[in-house]
């Protein structure tokens, strides 16, 4: 129930007790206190139990915390009980694109050993044109205009 409570939470607690209700009352509400949450619980279990004798036979695995949305979620569609897991189990599958993208990573790797393995280029092949890679040279068509950052 309070499995993520530590050691240093406990401690504050057990102070705040101790200050609110000082040493004396403490145990007294201490008691109190479990004796309501053991009525609580009570309460709970025979609620279950008239519940399950009350749907009938085929619902004698009731249990309450089946009907919290996450847990419902859970057992029902994440672990692929019945046919709407195997659904959402294909779907998921279908959108995965790991095996597209393998698929493309192959053919680019045969394309790649494809192209080196290309014999090298006879002499009386054509060159390739020249491609001039410099950057141009901007035309020298007279004086630049200023720049005037303050012009609006």
């Amino acid at each position: 129930m309070f499995a993520d409570v530590g050691p240093m939470e406990l401690i504050t607690i057990a102070v705040i007790g101790v200050l609110l209700f000082g040493p004396d009352k403490l145990p007294e509400f201490l008691q109190n206190a479990a004796r309501t949450v053991r009525k609580i619980r009570a309460f709970s279990e025979s609620a279950q139990d008239e519940i399950r004798s009350e749907l009938g036979p085929e619902f004698q695995d009731f249990d309450a915390r089946d009907l919290h949305p996450k847990t419902f979620v859970r057992k029902h569609v994440l672990n692929g009980g019945g046919d709407l897991g195997r659904e959402l189990t294909d779907i998921r599958d279908a959108l995965d694109p790991r095996r597209e993208l393998a698929a493309t990573a192959d053919a680019l790797r045969g394309a790649a050993t494809a192209v080196t393995a290309q014999p090298a280029r006879s002499a009386d092949a054509t060159p390739p044109p020249d491609v001039n890679l410099s950057k141009p040279t901007a035309a020298s068509g007279g004086p630049h205009a200023a720049f005037d950052p303050d012009a609006t």
